[in-house]
């Protein structure tokens, strides 16, 4: 056979002279870089990399292809990273992103940034220019690590292919050190590309070069708590993302359940409650906050979302995290944990289980039924603007449409500024990790990325998005990447023309003539756009064909494999309360 490779019907290589010598190197138990990279993710559990292809990291690919690791390639590094996040979120496992180097790294940073503000393990892997070019001004060179270091938890370059496996084993613990969060590795083109005797790499066995993160803290802080809990009359508790993205929400259910304690939810542990669950509390947390004689967070900071701490006035205050940074920041407490939160709320459960008398039973009891006398009364006070008739749509009455669209296998993503914040105040996630958004970095954008990754991890689960017309404008066509991929959703749009969340702030301090500046956008039949892409699209102006839309589009994606668009045009002079009161500047 000559050098030449020998073409296919489409058009690709059967096999090269270049193959031949690649198989006998590896026959000659020869490794290169890239396929160090591979081995090293097996290792650690990742099956899927979300990526963009460049010159710097095809070895990678060449190695993932060997180790049976898929490769899901988008249109964008902001949906990579996005997804790598995403697919984390669903999986509790890390997630990972590949870029090449220069803009590849830099269209990443939006995900990077949202992972580290969400505290969510993803290892991001990008390119650099060869060592040998080292400072010569090579394609695509920038220093990626100073401007990573900020947004990650570790961020360094790996200087020899010998330490590619080991440094890849470095990242990854401190991706779980303490509370999670993303890290980053540079691997320059000569170290991906370079062929060294595999007994010359550093290959970390998994599993064997990590220490245990299931830490309960002090052993006394827990029979504290247990205590202030046994003789609490009004408790409550708040569970963050940390209880969902450690997997801890089994034993957060079991403690709010076996000792009578009302639950709060923020981030991705909302859905950990069913809606109508006895101890499920959502639309009464400032009462809560206010009235409670012992008030436990668990899992979040007290950050914008919580007031800074300050919105919080009870007499007896405990803050359990994974990381010792976050406890105690912006107030003080009673009491304060570091350590894995269902491990804390396990052996909390433990030491208090049996201890709690008929009289304290029975005033918790009376204060569930307190707060669920006023939870329905606030549901009631709303229920004119979730059955609202008026038009253009109300996005209230979106958001009551979707909450009853919602099966117990659909996993809802938000992705925008105020439709999205409204949606909050009716959709109720049915299980856990069946809510995702931004978290606390506010991202637009994420949504498509997000569904990617949902989809992919749970094909059999139904993935609905709703975005904001300005966020779907971003990712969108990542859309294209899911159709092809086999990973379809239903995508949602709260269609008001315009970056509303912003545009009250504008309206309210500069006045119409200059509150429409740089806010307004223009009307655009989104319905098209998934047409365009062989999937189903319809544009809704009645409220009353909101439900039948959303069918339709279900039976198209179930029928088709492709994804559908459903554009709703809704009313850009309704707001969110918090976005009246600017809350989120306060």
């Amino acid at each position: 056979m000559s050098d030449v490779a020998t073409e296919t019907s489409k058009g690709r290589a059967t096999t090269t002279a270049e193959d031949t010598l690649k198989q006998k190197s590896r026959e000659a138990n020869v490794v290169s870089g890239g396929h160090l990279v591979a081995k090293a993710l097996k290792s650690e559990g990742v099956d899927t990399i979300f990526t963009l292809c460049g010159g710097h990291i095809i070895d990678i690919y060449d190695g993932c292809i060997d180790e049976g690791i898929k490769i899901v390639d988008v249109r964008h590094e902001q949906v990579a990273a996005h997804a790598a996040d995403g697919y984390a979120r669903q999986t509790g496992r890390l997630g990972c992103v590949v870029t090449t180097a220069g803009p590849g790294c830099t269209n990443a940073v939006t995900g990077i940034a949202t992972a580290f503000r969400s505290e969510s393990p993803v290892l991001h892997i990008g390119g650099q220019s060869a060592l040998a070019q080292w400072k010569m001004g090579g394609l695509q060179d920038l220093p990626h690590v100073d401007l990573m270091r900020p947004i990650t938890k570790f961020a360094a370059t790996v200087m020899s292919t010998e330490r590619v496996a080991d440094m890849v084993a470095m990242a990854v613990r401190e991706a779980y050190a303490g509370a999670y969060g993303p890290v980053y590795l540079e691997i320059p083109r000569d170290v991906l590309d370079r062929e060294i005797d595999v007994t010359k790499a550093v290959l970390p066995k998994a599993g064997q070069y990590r220490a245990s993160t299931r830490s309960i803290g002090d052993a006394a802080d827990i029979e504290r708590l247990a205590e202030l809990l046994v003789n609490a009359e009004r408790p409550a508790i708040l569970y963050g993302q940390q209880v969902w993205a450690a997997r801890g929400h089994e034993e957060a259910v079991a403690l709010l359940r076996q000792l009578d304690i009302p639950g709060y939810f923020n981030g991705a542990s909302r859905g950990l409650l069913p809606p109508g669950d006895p101890h499920h509390f959502d639309r009464t947390r400032s009462q809560a906050f206010a009235k409670a004689d012992v008030l436990v967070i668990v899992g979040t900071p007290f950050d914008f979302r919580m007031g800074y701490g300050k919105r919080i006035s009870v007499p007896t205050l405990v803050q359990i995290d994974m990381d010792y940074r976050t406890v105690g920041k912006n107030r003080d407490l009673t009491l304060g944990i570091v350590g894995d939160p269902g491990a804390v709320l396990g052996a909390v459960l433990a030491a208090a289980s049996g201890r709690i008398k008929n009289d304290k039973r029975q005033a918790r009891r009376s204060w569930m039924k307190e707060l669920s006398s006023a939870e329905e009364a606030a549901t009631e006070k709303l229920m004119p603007l979730f059955k609202s008739d008026s038009r253009p749509i109300h996005p209230y009455r979106v958001a009551w449409e979707l909450n009853e669209f919602l099966t117990d296998e659909t996993i809802y993503i938000g992705d925008g500024g105020d439709v999205v914040t409204i949606s909050a105040q009716a959709v109720r996630p049915r299980r856990p990790g069946h809510w995702m958004d931004p978290g606390a970095l506010g991202s637009l954008g994420v949504g498509t990325g997000f569904a990617l990754a949902a989809k992919l991890v749970h094909p059999a689960k139904e993935v609905l998005c709703y975005y904001g017309d300005g966020s779907f404008g971003m990712t969108a066509f990542d859309m294209e990447t899911a159709n092809r991929f086999g990973a379809p959703y239903i995508a949602v749009i709260g269609n008001n023309s315009a970056m509303n969340q912003i545009r009250y702030g504008q309206l309210a301090k500069y006045g119409e003539s200059r509150g429409n500046v740089g806010n307004l956008l223009g009307d655009v039949p989104f319905g098209q756009f998934a047409q365009m892409l062989g999937g189903y699209g319809e544009e809704v102006r009645d409220p009353a064909q909101i439900a039948p839309a959303l069918r339709r589009a279900r039976e198209s994606v179930a029928k088709s494999g492709r994804s559908a668009v459903i554009n709703i045009w809704v009313d850009p002079r309704e707001y969110a309360p918090g976005t009246k009161a600017q809350t989120m500047y306060k």
